[in-house]
């Protein structure tokens, strides 16, 4: 399946690991202007009574989250110029939903990503694969949400 995104350079920090590391850290990010991680979210509620909070972006991809002083800066600049707001194609398998306990989320695959990542100087491959989150656990909710990743992998669900 195919999703499109509005590549987003420099967002705004809305949360507190971003307000913390954007002195150092370059953070580009593609939104995707609908409710697809409620979407999904709604299968994990249906089938495993798993209820998830929202992350405070919405639906999104990241696909730059690299240390600043690892881009090339120049041409960061002509990429953000030429590229900010524009839209790019992701595709993604529906039955690729992965978890570490916590965090669920859909892998998603993009060849635009990689090429604009190479230009950048950064690796065509981030250090934390393409992923669209779906959302996570809260205080109440982890040990559930560790039980059901538990039964999924032991019973290939």
């Amino acid at each position: 399946m195919e999703i499109k995104a509005k590549i987003q350079f420099d967002p705004k920090d809305r949360t507190s690991k971003h307000k913390k590391q954007s002195s150092w850290k370059t953070t580009v990010i593609c939104n995707i202007g609908d409710d697809i991680d409620l979407y999904y979210a709604w299968f994990l509620k249906k089938r495993f009574n798993l209820i998830l909070n929202r992350s405070l972006r919405k639906a999104h991809i990241t696909i730059v989250n690299d240390r600043t002083s690892d881009i090339d800066t120049e041409m960061y600049k002509k990429m953000k110029e030429h590229f900010d707001g524009k839209e790019i194609t992701f595709t993604y398998d529906p039955e690729e939903i992965r978890s570490n306990g916590k965090h669920w989320w859909l892998k998603v695959y993009s060849e635009e990503s990689k090429a604009i990542r190479k230009f950048m100087g950064l690796p065509e491959n981030p250090y934390l694969p393409l992923h669209l989150t779906l959302g996570y656990s809260n205080e109440k909710t982890n040990d559930h949400s560790k039980y059901i990743l538990r039964q999924i992998l032991k019973f290939g669900l």
